[in-house]
């Protein structure tokens, strides 16, 4: 029998088991690059270089470090995450989901960082109350924003001419109306949808139409899931019915699946859809490859008719047992200061009128960055269409609301998003799916909080 792994192994082991996430047997390997002295180099995790923008801002954290910056690049991986806290080799830095960050936090796999924010003196008040939120976890903050996702209507200008339409058919204040307007667009060929009215995005942005409705998913202290609340139940009920009127989610998911969504024969381009919410990034990704599609931008109301964005995003977080903690205190600070967003706005600017199309702005979760990017280098471009866009997404960030933290983290999200899909696949009726979802989420949370009160 072989012998068994020092006790330093068996906590990480632990540790990585208790997120029901990591198999044991994969839980030896960590991040460190083969040859590479982990002792004299910083490593990333989540963090891509894909644009002018990312490799600006990170050559200034290389500038800012006095040690190499060893970048894996691609999207932040639960699994290799755990993998290399149990084997004592984690990344220095992770870029996160916000979202998941409560539950990492709770297992003790990240960093507080309020000594951090001291010792570089970051002023935290000057970045976005909801992204400093979604990372606050017992009072105590655990990540710094790398993004600041908005959500605001995306509606189809020319398909609004050739239907007699106007914006304010998919004002989201209005259910009837907006009801009403999907059945006007929808369309089918043959018996298959070829084109979609209005696409309510659930499960991904229930929690907007649950805020829309005046509910909300848990309470404001991250204790107590009020998933089947009569508020949450009638979002469900709303939403899914407007898949319903379509030909239901399976007609739906079919023609959304075969979206060209980063192409120029994307959906608006070719009047697929009239309308959805969606993130301000995909604006950006519209400009670059449709800019004479008429798109048109407006704010997401709730059922008062107030504007309300639901915000996400991704945050740099410290693992426990990071082996540079002060170097990626550093690296933080110079990835989310304002100078830093400024240069790689720039970059983008220039990447984009080298591409020929509008530049529409960058949203970081800095409030700082954020004026000194909308008021010193987004100009307009003089695509009437896309400036507007640019404009309403800078106008509906003050309006920003996260869903608190939590921590069950990812297993939570899970409760609820799950609960949609058994709606949508028929499986249950919306009471039902969140019936089932506030016992399942309780009790995650329950189990996450055990001690920490």
């Amino acid at each position: 029998m072989a012998a068994p792994p020092p006790k330093r192994i068996r906590r990480r082991l632990a540790l990585a088991a208790a997120f029901g996430l990591l198999p044991l047997t994969a839980a030896c390997g960590g991040v460190s690059l083969a040859g590479d002295d982990s002792s004299k180099s910083f490593t990333t995790m989540g963090y891509g270089l894909g644009d002018a923008l990312s490799g600006a801002r990170m050559d200034q954290a290389r500038k800012a470090l006095d040690i190499k910056i060893r970048v894996n690049e691609g999207s932040f991986d639960e699994q290799q995450f755990l993998s290399s806290v149990a084997a004592d080799d984690p990344p220095d830095v992770v870029n996160m989901d916000r979202a998941k960050i409560g539950g990492y936090a709770a297992r003790g796999a990240l960093l507080p960082l309020d000594a951090c924010a001291k010792k570089e003196h970051i002023n935290v008040d000057a970045y976005r109350d909801p992204a400093i939120d979604e990372a606050t976890l017992n009072g105590k903050l655990y990540g710094l924003p790398n993004s600041y996702d908005s959500r605001v209507m995306l509606i189809n200008g020319d398909l609004l001419k050739d239907e007699g339409l106007t914006p304010e058919d998919f004002d989201t204040s209005d259910w009837d109306r907006l009801e009403r307007t999907t059945k006007k667009l929808v369309k089918s060929d043959g018996g298959k949808l070829s084109r979609i009215g209005f696409n309510p995005k659930i499960p991904e942005f229930f929690p907007m139409w649950v805020k829309a409705n005046g509910g909300a998913l848990i309470t404001d202290d991250g204790r107590t899931a009020t998933l089947n609340s009569p508020k949450v139940v009638e979002a469900l009920e709303y939403t899914s019915n407007l898949l319903k009127i379509q030909g239901g989610w399976g007609k739906v998911k079919a023609l959304n699946d075969s979206f060209d969504m980063f192409g120029t024969k994307n959906p608006m381009a070719r009047k697929q859809i009239g309308a959805l919410p969606f993130e301000n990034w995909w604006v950006n990704v519209l400009a670059q490859n449709s800019p004479k599609t008429d798109l048109v931008a407006v704010p997401f109301k709730d059922r008062k008719g107030r504007t309300i964005n639901w915000t996400t995003g991704y945050s740099f977080a410290i693992p426990k047992g990071s082996k540079h903690p002060d170097e990626a205190c550093t690296f933080i600070k110079a990835m989310s200061s304002a100078k830093t967003w400024q240069i790689g706005a720039k970059a983008k600017r220039a990447e984009a009128k080298k591409n020929k199309g509008p530049y529409v702005g960058d949203f970081t979760g800095n409030a700082a960055a954020d004026r000194d990017i909308e008021t010193k280098i987004w100009k307009p471009s003089g695509n009437e269409a896309y400036d507007k866009a640019t404009r309403t997404l800078y106008d509906v960030q003050d309006k920003g609301f996260a869903v608190p933290a939590n921590a069950a983290g990812s297993e939570f999200t899970s409760a609820w998003q799950k609960a949609v899909n058994r709606v949508l696949s028929g499986e249950q009726t919306p009471k039902e799916a969140l019936d089932q979802a506030q016992k399942q989420a309780q009790s995650v949370l329950d189990i996450a909080n055990q001690g920490k009160r």
